[in-house]
């Protein structure tokens, strides 16, 4: 057996039979260069071809008694995965039945060479393991000391902000990342969206240095995103700030994991496997031993989960909450006033203060048309779908073909005229302008988002998510259109308009009204008492009544072939007795689709079995004279939400 050290290589491929660690041969050549964390590229044995992968660790011997087909070339030397992240990668990708190669995808930036070039300069200079500069001094709160300690927290906050401008979470999260930096350990701070990463950003330079500041997200250029990847790699403690990919990052000294907001979709990552970063944050801090954080102004069911089985406690924080008034719409007709006159009211006293926000349900003009005189849903001609206008002197025009509606008449009773149904943010800012004709308007959408707005009066119309931070809060907020909102077919439909409704409330200044138009019941007495953890509870108790997720988990097959997926069905409830299956439902592609459901202690089984059918499914469509590839394409997606829909 030769002295030469043998690699151990991921393959860099799509096909679950190749997701494993295969051994290599390291050339004379490639001594030097072949290191631990590198990217390679690799002989594969089928039709002499050569393939990406990374020399995930090298070994003395192999368990292979051939002889082992040698490296084809380091192509850098930069060893861009460590340790860490790889016992990360194949952590999410077992409890996915995922591939590792997937996950790296995402974990680890495109290769940049300039900023390696960088890197390489700064490390041989030694500027990489320069002194750090001493870290601000901050004063340790309650939750600060308990997350020194390695505490797992969930915490619910109120509204506010503090003499600078930053909103109240902001600041919280700021000072309890700055407290664990001081003891020199990284943390990693993940947010939904670019919007809560700068008023993060913002609130982190009031109380440390910002060079201990990574900023990480998709956002970024390529060689920005991979300069702050190496930089993380260093021995430096830092603070890295990012959206879902950031729980990934390479950090020394792991010290504190904090989501934000943990429950807005921007979270679910979309790509293969599919795993939440919520999931992933859960796995690396039992990997870390690190303290975990989730904050936010409502509670997931998914974090309500956690604490009621004890593996994350509950912070009791005495919060600011906002002043709630539930009010009843006072016209489900649009073309009428759908602001309560107690409302109006309060919207005139509060313009005289400062701003008043107005969130909405969409963005748009007209969301929909229909028959003047017959009330039919005027659809479009050439592909039946649903006619919208988007501006007030927009055509009419199909929300499927972009065809215009010139000439239309209802195919009920022939009338050539359209009523309009449902309000986007654009029309309501028309109609408010008209109704407070001295006001100033801003709109605030996907189309045209504002982050900031200043403390002089002004509407600001915004649509959920995109409401812009006022200094010194908002004088009055009017959450309107929560009925409409509510009526979106999901399984998270109730947790995610508490969600948007409770975010929008807290940007109220203190004692500001915050109105609820059209909404009653469990949910506008959650907002109203600021309880939201409360509602999170109830709603979790009738989804284990129903096995829905959180609850329990979900696993989503589909193939072309129903014998396919029953097959899988079959190898896990053979695995594990308990779980059960919803389905086969039949997709309009004609594939059908199976739920598993299954307790969380047999994840890892399930796992398993899904992942050797589909291990199973791939070879057999490569093998010469197999069935033809579309026949047995199986696909599998875990902890999708929506499945049990």
């Amino acid at each position: 057996m030769s002295d030469a050290p043998i690699a151990r290589v991921l393959i860099d491929s799509p096909l679950p039979q190749l997701d494993q660690l295969f051994d290599y041969g390291v050339p004379a050549r490639l001594a030097e260069r072949a290191k631990p964390g590198v990217r390679v590229r690799v002989p594969l044995r089928v039709g002499g071809r050569v393939a990406n992968g990374w020399l995930v660790e090298l070994a003395s011997t192999s368990e292979y008694s051939g002889r082992l087909s040698e490296l084809d070339d380091v192509v850098s030397e930069v060893p861009v995965l460590n340790r860490d992240v790889w016992r990360l990668t194949r952590a999410v990708a077992d409890r996915a039945a995922g591939n590792a190669s997937d996950v790296l995808r995402v974990a680890i930036p495109p290769r940049s060479v300039r900023a390696e070039k960088a890197w390489a300069a700064a490390a041989s200079a030694n500027v990489a393991n320069a002194e750090p500069p001493t870290p601000v001094p901050v004063p340790v709160s309650p939750l600060d000391a308990a997350l020194l300690g390695g505490a797992r927290m969930a915490l619910h906050l109120g509204i506010g902000q503090t003499a600078a401008g930053i909103s109240h979470w902001a600041d919280t999260l700021a000072r309890a990342s700055a407290a664990v930096l001081a003891s020199d350990r990284s943390v990693l701070l993940m947010v939904p969206d670019y919007r809560a990463q700068g008023e993060l950003r913002a609130a982190l330079s009031a109380v440390t240095d910002a060079s201990r500041v990574l900023r990480v997200d998709a956002r970024q250029s390529t060689p920005d995103r991979m300069r702050n990847h190496l930089a993380a790699m260093s021995d430096r403690a830092h603070i890295v700030l990012g959206n879902r990919s950031a729980v990934y990052s390479p950090a020394a000294r792991l010290g504190l994991i904090a989501m934000w907001d943990d429950g807005d979709p921007l979270f679910a990552e979309p790509h293969a496997p599919g795993a939440h970063a919520r999931d992933v944050a859960l796995l690396r801090q039992e990997q870390s031993g690190a303290a975990l954080l989730f904050a936010g102004h409502t509670r997931s069911t998914a974090v309500q989960r956690l604490v009621e089985v004890g593996w994350v406690e509950e912070f009791a924080e005495r919060v600011v909450r906002p002043k709630v008034v539930v009010t009843e719409q006072q016209s489900e007709d649009p073309s009428q006033a759908r602001i309560p006159s107690s409302a109006w009211r309060a919207v005139q006293d509060a313009l005289a203060l400062g701003p008043v926000l107005v969130q909405v349900g969409r963005p748009g003009h007209t969301l929909a048309l229909r028959c003047d005189r017959c009330r039919a849903q005027a659809t479009c001609r050439a592909c039946g779908g649903r006619l919208h206008r988007a501006g007030a002197s927009s055509p009419v025009c199909c929300t499927l073909c972009g065809g215009a509606a010139f000439g239309w008449r209802c195919p009920e009773c022939e009338h050539d005229r359209f009523r309009s149904v449902g309000v986007g943010s654009s029309r309501t800012a028309e109609e408010l302008g008209r109704a407070f004709a001295r006001s100033r308007v801003i709109r605030s959408d996907g189309e045209r988002p504002i982050e900031r707005v200043g403390a002089e009066p002004a509407l600001v119309v915004a649509t959920r998510g995109a409401e812009p931070v006022a200094d010194g809060g908002y004088r009055a907020v009017l959450l309107l259109d929560g009925d409409r909102m509510l009526l979106r077919e999901s399984l998270m439909v109730a947790e995610d308009c508490l969600r948007w409704w409770s975010n929008a409330a807290a940007l109220a200044a203190p004692g500001a009204p915050v109105y609820l138009v059209g909404v009653g019941g469990g949910l506008a007495l959650a907002l109203a008492s600021w309880r939201q953890p409360a509602w999170a509870a109830e709603e979790l108790q009738s989804r284990r009544a129903l096995r829905f997720p959180p609850a329990v988990r979900v696993a989503s097959v589909s193939a072309l072939s129903a014998e396919r997926v029953d097959r899988v069905v079959a190898a896990v409830r053979a695995a594990v007795p308990t779980a059960d299956a919803l389905g086969p439902s039949f997709e309009p592609d004609g594939s059908a689709r199976s739920i598993l459901r299954f307790d969380y202690a047999h994840g890892p089984a399930v796992a398993r079995e899904v992942r050797a059918e589909l291990i199973r499914a791939a070879t057999e469509r490569r093998r010469p004279g197999g069935p033809p590839a579309n026949a047995v394409k199986l696909r599998a997606r875990f902890d999708t939400p929506e499945a049990p829909e």
